[in-house]
């Protein structure tokens, strides 16, 4: 089985809608608050280069449901590398409900492409991705993927 980073979250009432399902925005939500609590757990030093001139340009994000979820419904939701691009990374992303006695259902798959940019705000340009990053994310390369 191919390893993951395993962001948890119990869905809040905030988070749904007047019938009670989830809000398409927060599954997108969600990755991106995976992936910020994989570099703070696995790459602090990425963290401190964001606060001086990298940048993580989110390029793409999908995310394709199963099965509905409510609030108070116990998630886990699973990150992968899909792809390490010179300058660019895709993560894959399983929205699993954790069943109570131990079951789990996939309720949505996701996906996210980044691109590492550097430099002032006004004139940001392509940058490779960091050592630092592509070696905290080798441990969760989707089978047969993750190329660099």
């Amino acid at each position: 089985m191919d390893e993951y980073y395993e962001y948890p979250h119990t869905v809040g009432f905030e988070e749904t809608n007047i019938v009670g399902n989830v809000y398409y925005v927060n599954y997108l939500r969600w990755q991106g608050r995976c992936r910020e609590m994989f570099l703070k757990n696995h790459a602090p030093e990425i963290v401190a280069e964001l606060q001086d001139d990298l940048k993580l340009f989110t390029l793409k994000v999908d995310c394709e449901f199963y099965a509905e979820i409510t609030a108070f419904s116990e998630l886990s939701i699973r990150m992968r590398l899909v792809e390490l691009g010179q300058t660019q990374i895709e993560f894959g992303f399983d929205y699993v409900r954790l069943d109570p006695g131990g079951g789990e259902t996939l309720i949505a798959r996701g996906s996210q492409r980044i691109a590492c940019m550097r430099g002032p705000n006004t004139r940001t340009v392509p940058a490779r991705v960091p050592d630092a990053l592509a070696a905290a994310l080798e441990p969760y390369v989707l089978a047969g993927r993750g190329a660099r």
